[in-house]
């Protein structure tokens, strides 16, 4: 292993140990080793130092570009060295650029398939460092494609508890014609209180059709013991949960539901009557919740018939949080995970707009999930789940139960 020299000058060290912010310091020390380092895996790479005169050198410096990579200690600015015959290569962006690579080959895609713009081609030169060809964008799919799929379908061990679930809708150009497509994404909570990332998969719709065979396919990996799903109040989803974790509960996102009541709201009724509904899905329990249910449906039958029958309708269903122990309610009432997740994606299509087939959503939507499934690992635990069991223990089961589900609520 190449032994490294690593030269800090006095005004770092002032920052790091003097200076007012430590995290500031450690980006800067960080930023400084690493970029020492890419120097030194060049001069290995061309078998000679800088401005050395050498029999061995095998290629020369060509300058070099800058590139962000996201660390924990914030974002570091570094100095990729280019290479004048050959293409400079280093394993320390391995770990954090799934994603970008990903969207640098859509975007090579893009311009290879001719439906692209001249500023596309630009964008991807200056991410890449070099022009590139088919064989180019050939290679670099070979080497991330086996590895988002891999992961994709791996094996899933253990219980699931709680699963999120959601789709987001992207534009693929297929058979010379731009459609939408629908990508369908979960995530569960295991029993050891983590949050694990399952699976994507793409489709034409979100029919119950569609998510039926997304939730089979996560079940033939291992997917076993949900006892709550926690989504939207899309139609076809819905039944698809229903058909899929017979048993388990439902909780609809109490933050659509809210958006859903606010915009049939009349106007003058939109801050009050929000409030209203607001007071009632942070009821301390059932019991509660229904008296401040039958207090809004009594103050707005007349001024707001469709939203007090919007809300009755939907109480048992955004409500199933409730009977659960406190510390669990926050986290599984909304779908505000997910769309978390969504918006990485969204920042990286923003860019893309169309994409050039669907193998190319799933390497860019696969890259993102990935890299946030690892720091979801590596992280806290999401919930204590301990306490989550000992209550479920003392619940009535149901007689008529799936292997797959626990009835939290029979009846």
């Amino acid at each position: 292993m190449t032994q490294l020299q690593i030269t800090l000058d006095e005004q770092l060290l002032h920052q790091l140990f003097l200076g007012n912010s430590k995290e500031s310091g450690m980006n800067i020390l960080l930023e400084t080793i690493l970029n020492q380092v890419l120097k030194a895996q060049a001069g290995e790479q061309v078998s000679a130092e800088k401005y050395e005169r050498s029999e061995a050198r095998t290629d020369y410096r060509n300058g070099s570009y800058p590139r962000q990579l996201k660390t924990r200690v914030g974002t570091l600015s570094l100095n990729v060295p280019r290479l004048r015959n050959g293409h400079f290569s280093t394993d320390l962006f391995k770990r954090y650029q799934r994603s970008e690579q990903a969207l640098v080959l859509s975007l090579m895609e893009m311009v290879i398939n001719g439906v692209s713009t001249r500023r596309v081609s630009q964008i991807t030169e200056e991410l890449c460092g070099t022009d590139f060809s088919k064989t180019t964008v050939s290679d670099l799919c070979g080497q991330l494609d086996p590895v988002v799929k891999g992961w994709n379908n791996r094996p899933l061990r253990g219980n699931y508890p709680f699963l999120f679930v959601d789709a987001v809708y992207t534009k693929v150009r297929e058979n010379g014609r731009v459609r939408s497509c629908g990508v369908l994404i979960s995530y569960g909570i295991n029993d050891k209180g983590y949050r694990t990332i399952l699976g994507l998969k793409i489709d034409d719709s979100e029919s119950t059709d569609a998510w039926k065979n997304y939730f089979d396919w996560l079940k033939s990996r291992g997917l076993k013991g949900v006892d709550m799903v926690i989504s939207d109040d899309h139609g076809g989803l819905v039944s698809a949960v229903q058909k899929a974790f017979q048993g388990a509960t439902w909780q609809r996102c109490q933050a659509h539901f809210l958006r859903n009541v606010h915009d049939r709201l009349p106007k003058a009724l939109k801050s009050e009557g929000t409030e209203q509904v607001k007071a009632i899905l942070y009821a301390p329990n059932l019991e509660v919740a229904r008296t401040l249910l039958n207090a809004f449906l009594k103050d707005y039958q007349d001024k707001a018939p469709k939203v007090t029958e919007l809300v009755e309708d939907a109480f048992d269903d955004v409500t199933a949080v409730l009977p659960l122990p406190e510390p669990y309610r926050r986290r599984l009432r909304t779908t505000n995970g997910m769309e978390r997740l969504n918006e990485e994606f969204r920042r990286r299509e923003r860019v893309i707009r169309i994409f050039p087939n669907r193998q190319s959503v799933i390497r860019l939507m696969g890259s993102v999930l990935m890299e946030k499934d690892e720091k979801w690992i590596e992280g806290r635990h999401y919930l204590k789940m301990e306490d989550y069991f000992e209550w479920r223990a003392k619940q009535p089961k149901s007689p008529d139960r799936s292997s797959n589900v626990t009835t939290l609520y029979p009846g």
